[in-house]
């Protein structure tokens, strides 16, 4: 089996790959022409990541191709359904990054409790600004989470061991999997919770937190995105932010990758972060390893 990896791997799978017997090829960084370009010379099987967009030229130049791995969590970057009715089924790894997207939200929201990125910049420019810095618990406080699936229980289950109030809303679930979290509307939430995250793809309706989402969120709050790009309306949120509205945001992921937004990425209120939720040594081993297991369980298949 001839597989092609468009995103880096950990090399310990690669390893695993080549000594099952498939045929590896590790080609990075190509343009969407280049992939298509390379998909026409044959290949069963391609690995991505974020960074590789798989759209229709591009399985349309393919040659034979079977199965489509995503290397995370996330498919936005893959034209899913058009790839299924070309018969190519497409696969991703959605355990492997949980605990550390749920690690790097909890991070941002501890960064902006204690206004962690700004006294670190304070005392790099050479100020001692004790008194500048006052900031809260996150004990005592309600996390809201939107989208109480793998990743959004780890977070729960961590803002709970610190004391917090965890409360949840998710369009596909009625029934907490969590005894200690309360399932409430959208709108409840968000005039309840002191911390928004969430935790949803991207909804081809639109933004999940908007202007009017914004409008009814606590005074005073913040909000968390280690989601997907897109799951927040950036202009709504500065706005906010300009307005003191919220008090601040943690943000891993951008409607543009990278981001371009200046205004956004230098403002005080803001913890920042490039699209690094899975990308940490334990993560990392995890995913390479479910790949591994996916694709050779599909070549005994076939």
């Amino acid at each position: 089996m001839k597989v092609l990896i468009c995103d880096p791997l950990a090399e310990s799978a690669v390893a695993r790959l080549k000594e099952a017997g498939l045929e590896v090829v590790e080609k990075t960084g190509m343009s969407p022409e280049e992939l298509a370009q390379e998909l026409a010379k044959g290949y069963e099987v391609i690995v991505v990541r974020s960074a590789t967009k798989v759209r229709k030229p591009a399985i349309d130049a393919a040659v034979g191709l079977k199965l489509i791995v995503r290397a995370g969590v996330g498919l936005d970057n893959i034209d899913v359904e058009y790839a299924r009715k070309k018969g190519i089924e497409v696969r991703n790894t959605p355990r492997a990054s949980t605990d550390s997207v749920a690690e790097l939200t909890l991070a941002h929201m501890l960064a902006l409790a204690r206004s962690l990125p700004q006294a670190t910049q304070s005392l790099r420019e050479g100020r001692w600004e004790k008194k500048a810095f006052r900031g809260i618990e996150l004990s005592g406080k309600t996390l809201g989470v939107i989208g109480i699936g793998r990743i959004g229980q780890a977070v729960a289950r961590r803002a709970l061991c610190l004391g917090m109030r965890v409360v949840a809303y998710d369009k596909f679930v009625k029934e907490s999997p969590l005894p200690e979290v309360r399932m409430v509307p959208l709108e409840e939430l968000l005039r309840e919770a002191d911390f928004v995250t969430l935790h949803v793809p991207p909804d081809p309706a639109g933004p999940v937190i908007g202007k009017e989402e914004i409008a009814k969120m606590k005074p005073g709050a913040y909000l968390i995105n280690c989601a997907r790009g897109g799951v927040v309306d950036e202009a709504a949120l500065l706005e906010a932010l300009n307005s003191g509205k919220l008090a601040g945001a943690g943000l891993d992921v951008f409607e543009e990758e990278p981001p371009k937004n200046m205004e956004l990425l230098r403002h005080p209120k803001v913890s920042l972060t490039p699209h690094i939720g899975a990308q940490t040594k334990e993560a990392q081993g995890r995913v390479g390893d479910e790949v591994v297991d996916i694709l050779l369980e599909f070549a005994r298949s076939t």
